[in-house]
């Protein structure tokens, strides 16, 4: 009987998107950019929260913004319109975005002249917070009427955040959110996570947020 060949795959495939994230993070931080991937489920708020960001901080950094979608360019229609620079990127069916797309999106976009960029990643909580895309800090953005639960129910996503932003705080007369019980949560699972309580929609608790920002570019 002959001898059956095993071959050791010793490079995974999360192996090989990290070490391309960290060329993205190096090559992000050589060119002095500071670049923020923004993760959250669809209907948040993610660009309404963006669009504000940007407005805030248009005066003292140079913005882009990278949309990530499976398929349309809606999101990049709107930035586009704001005046903000953009490209749209189309994962061609895949749920989020990985180092390799953000690489070659970064080719495209031609960033080095930016100082802050920003990715709206694809609006799932599950994969996205699977793959590390190289970003200098991850962010979420959950909004009130989710509900106080889902770091129970994506405990990866509120692990892996440098930053938590919970939005819609305007509707908080229609919705039950226990601030207390969330701040917890994602604390047990994360205890280094900033969060901030804000409306995107009137601009409550905003000011806190962009600080923290500032402050983290600051630190690049």
């Amino acid at each position: 009987m002959s001898e059956i060949r095993v071959i050791n795959v010793n490079m995974g495939i999360f192996e090989m998107n990290d070490r391309i994230a960290d060329e993205v993070r190096a090559r992000n931080r050589a060119n002095g950019v500071f670049m923020v991937n923004l993760m959250a489920s669809p209907g948040s708020g993610k660009t309404t929260t963006l669009l504000r960001t940007i407005d805030e901080l248009s005066g003292e950094y140079k913005i882009g913004v990278m949309e990530a979608d499976i398929d349309a360019s809606v999101d990049a229609e709107k930035m586009d319109a704001a005046g903000v620079r953009t490209i749209q990127v189309h994962t061609g069916g895949e749920c989020c975005m990985d180092a390799a797309m953000t690489k070659q999106a970064l080719d495209e976009f031609e960033t080095a002249d930016l100082d802050l960029l920003f990715m709206e990643n694809v609006g799932n909580l599950v994969c996205t917070a699977e793959q590390d895309t190289g970003a200098s800090v991850n962010v979420e953005i959950l909004s009130l009427p989710e509900g106080d639960d889902k770091p129970l129910k994506y405990p990866l996503m509120f692990s892996v955040c440098q930053a938590v932003i919970v939005n819609k705080t305007d509707t908080r007369k229609f919705f039950r959110f226990d601030d207390e019980a969330f701040v917890k949560r994602v604390h047990d699972l994360n205890p280094d996570a900033e969060i901030f309580f804000l409306s995107a929609k009137t601009g409550e608790g905003f000011e806190a947020w962009t600080n923290w920002l500032r402050a983290q570019i600051g630190r690049q």
